[in-house]
Order: structure tokens, then sequence, then C-alpha cells
């Protein structure tokens, strides 16, 4: 006779809940070690499922290997897609290439052109986010899913709120991102006031990698570089 499954109790799960604290502090740990020692990076987000060889992978391998050449190394979700070309941009162009990977059920693996000293694995996304935000000195967003978006708007929101100190946030692809501004613009701003007249000053459309390293460049003569908190 098959057992009845053991439903737990709310105090079982509370404990468990406990004891996971200590794997979410040994992530912190580790990701502080690793990435206090990689010096000033970029990180590249965007979509898994680009394919390589198609307009946006082969633009962001240009873009990751032109910001390395101007002396930052390029962090990542480490994944396959948009990842990969970052990646791979920074590898070939001798740069530091670091990827934050994360166990998930579909898309995630390992791309190989992480350094082999600096690819880490999470179990959680926040501790995954909390390193992409301490020791990026900037974002470069290429088109992407909802990830994307949740990073972008993420790193949006810290700045605004002045938890984290301002960096460039650079989107690539006008026709891609177009229509997000535009609703950001006359949705959120002009029709409802629901973010301020500077907020969309924290954002630069871009379709080039030129027009990337000219905005890190630009901002970075006038500010330092250091972690973002």
């Amino acid at each position: 006779m098959r057992k009845e499954q053991h439903t737990r109790s709310w105090n079982e799960i509370k404990t468990n809940d406990s004891w996971a604290i200590f794997k979410i502090m040994s992530e912190f740990v580790s990701g502080y070690e690793h990435l206090s020692r990689i010096g000033p990076c970029v990180s590249i987000f965007g979509s898994a499922r680009t394919k390589p060889n198609t307009k946006y992978y082969d633009l962001t391998e240009r873009i990751s290997r032109k910001i390395v050449e101007s002396g930052y190394g390029i962090i990542t979700g480490g994944g396959p897609g948009i990842m990969e070309a970052g990646n791979k941009g920074a590898h070939l162009g001798g740069g530091t290439s670091v990827g934050l990977n994360i166990d998930l059920p579909f898309e995630q693996h390992d791309n190989p052109y992480i350094d082999g000293d600096k690819n880490l694995n999470f179990d959680y996304f926040f501790v995954r986010k909390v390193m992409f935000v301490k020791y990026s000195q900037g974002f470069v967003v290429m088109p992407g899913g909802f990830g994307t978006l949740d990073e972008l708007f993420e790193a949006i929101t810290l700045i605004q709120t002045k938890k984290i100190a301002k960096f460039p946030i650079i989107l690539v692809g006008t026709k891609f991102w177009g229509g997000l501004i535009d609703w950001i613009r006359t949705t959120l701003l002009e029709a409802n006031n629901n973010i301020g007249p500077n907020d969309l000053d924290l954002l630069h459309v871009v379709d080039d990698e030129d027009q990337v390293v000219e905005i890190i460049d630009a901002f970075y003569k006038k500010y330092n570089l250091s972690p973002n908190f």
C-alpha cells in the first residue's frame, strides 16, 4: 500500500528556511571573494535564445571585444546566446571573461568562453543580481526577454532611488528598444507622472559598438571606478 505523502507543517517549512540562510551566505561570500579581484568590468545582458551568426550575436561579440580593448573586463550570465557572444568577444580580445551562472530547468548551461577561474555558479537569483550590480561599471543591455528586462529595471530602480551610485546603462538596438522608451516617456512620465523628468536620462540607446565605448569612456572621465556599494 502506498504511503500517503507527508505534508510539511508551517513550522517545518520555517525550519528549512532557516538552514537555507547558510547556503545564501556562502554564495555571497564566494561571489565577493572572486569578483573583488577581477578589476573594473562591464556587464552584458540579453537573450539566451539568440543564435550564433545572427545580427545581435555578432554585434554583442564586437561590443565585448571593443570594451576589453578599452581596459574593462566582461561579466555575463555565463550561458548561451547573447551571454556566450559577450564572453566570446572578451576571450578573443584577450580580456577578463566572467560568467555568473545559475541553475535553471532550461536554456542555461556554461558557455566555453569563460575564464576557468571566473566561472561562478549560483542557486539564488537575488544573490547573482547583487554580484552584477556591485561589480559592474556599466550595463550593456542587448535584446532579450523577461530576465533581461528584470536586470534592466533593477539597475534603473537602484540608481533612481540612490541606493547605488550612477553608472552607464546602454540599450543596444534602437528598433528593438524604441517602443519601450516611447511607452516609458508617454505613459509613465507624461500621462501619469510615475517617474521624474530626469529618469529617462539614465538610459542611452545606441546601435553600434563605437557608441557603447564612447559612452562608457566619457562617463569615467568624470567619475572614479569603484564598486557600486
